[in-house]
């Protein structure tokens, strides 16, 4: 798993690797995932979604990376299916809940690769990914909880002390001390005597083994970019925009649509998502190496708050929202599919901040991964020449043997 997400983040560094997810996915590979129709980037959405929320507690370590990998190609992704959408929501509905974020000094972080998914793809692949908007203006209330975060005291206070509780109710008995890794997972046992016991080192943080880079290295980036000025308004009737930039994987200048309206088994199935990933999230709690010493404060509750890339989400959802509500009003329409199909012709010009300049989180060697990688080629070779025992009688000590 590590070596193959490490091969996915450098791919991810290519701007041809984003455009060509976009490609038709047609395997028949029997998977342990939703059924969906669509692209390379709706499986690779999904299957981070699963790995992420019922995986081994053993990878939580690389979330920062599934996460940048998923940033790295979201300024090319033309065509979410509603499946992968609803995913990326439910990732950001679990990672943004308080109880979550005040349980370590680094959660946050994976609430700012989300958002800035989001940001990649409004900004310069908004023709053709009306499912995604759909959804983010379906689950609104999760960026309106987000901005509106509180960071006194007693609600943070309140918010670990709750969660404190569920877990240690959950580890009275010994059937459910499972229960507190991932849902579907098994901690790992201790060796048997007689067993090799193979060690590798602590995984880089991402910030240590990336480098953000331009997309466009010609593109002027500045500091601050202004907002376009007034209130936009959404012209149902005019043509869709030609699409010849996004189809390269370019900017798109002029985004168009956005649904709203909620279908009650779909919303009853993102609830019950929502409650497996938080009962699978509860690791999370205990994963902050300086957890015993950490506590979380309002300042630092703020210090981050105040950096959240909200304003084009926002932005978005203050025009739409009334506007979509009063078209579904006026046309009488309650049907799902045809509100999409409905809103799928019209354009929305005006609405969002200057686009930003894309950035790349490229890989960059690092002594923690040529330790990391050094460390487990050594294992594989060891491991694989043990019979016969190549190894005997020489200097070659890559792991320890417990002996009874």
């Amino acid at each position: 798993m590590h070596i193959g997400v490490f091969i996915l983040l450098l791919l991810s560094g290519e701007r041809n690797f984003g455009v060509r997810l976009n490609k038709p996915y047609t395997a028949t590979i029997p998977m342990d995932i939703p059924v969906f129709t669509g692209t390379h980037a709706d499986l690779l959405i999904i299957v981070f979604h699963k790995i992420i929320t019922t995986g081994h507690q053993r990878l939580q370590p690389l979330f920062d990376c599934l996460l940048t990998i998923l940033v790295n190609v979201s300024p090319y992704l033309k065509t979410l299916s509603m499946v992968a959408s609803t995913k990326l929501l439910h990732l950001l509905e679990a990672f943004s809940t308080p109880w979550f974020l005040f349980s370590s000094s680094t959660n946050h972080h994976l609430v700012f690769f989300l958002l800035e998914i989001f940001n990649n793809i409004i900004q310069y692949q908004f023709d053709g990914n009306s499912n995604l908007v759909y959804t983010i203006i379906r689950k609104r209330q999760v960026f309106h909880s987000l901005a509106n975060l509180p960071s006194d005291y007693g609600t943070i206070a309140k918010s670990l002390n709750k969660r404190s509780k569920s877990r240690l109710s959950n580890s009275t008995s010994h059937e459910n001390v499972a229960e507190v890794a991932m849902e579907g997972s098994h901690p790992a046992l201790p060796a048997e005597p007689g067993t090799l016991k193979a060690t590798l080192p602590d995984t880089p943080g991402i910030g240590q083994m990336t480098e953000k880079e331009s997309a466009h290295p010609a593109f002027q980036q500045t500091e601050q970019l202004p907002l376009t000025n007034g209130m936009a308004t959404i012209n149902l009737n005019a043509p869709a925009p030609s699409n010849s930039n996004a189809e390269e994987g370019g900017q798109n200048p002029e985004p168009e649509t956005k649904r709203i309206s909620r279908s009650p088994s779909e919303a009853s199935n993102f609830s019950r998502q929502s409650v497996a990933t938080r009962n699978s999230l509860r690791v999370s709690t205990t994963a902050d190496k300086n957890s015993g010493q950490w506590t979380p404060t309002g300042e630092w509750v703020h210090s981050w708050k105040s950096k959240l890339p909200l304003q084009t989400i926002m932005r978005l959802l203050q025009v739409l929202v009334p506007q979509v509500e009063k078209i579904c009003i006026d046309k009488g329409l309650t049907d799902e599919s045809e509100i999409l199909k409905f809103l799928q012709h019209g354009t929305l010009v005006g609405l969002l901040p200057v686009p930003h300049p894309i950035l790349i989180r490229k890989y960059q060697a690092n002594s923690g991964t040529t330790t990391w990688f050094r460390t487990y080629m050594w294992g594989v070779i060891y491991l694989r020449n043990v019979d016969p025992p190549v190894w005997y009688d020489t200097d070659v000590k890559l792991f320890e043997i417990q002996r009874v």
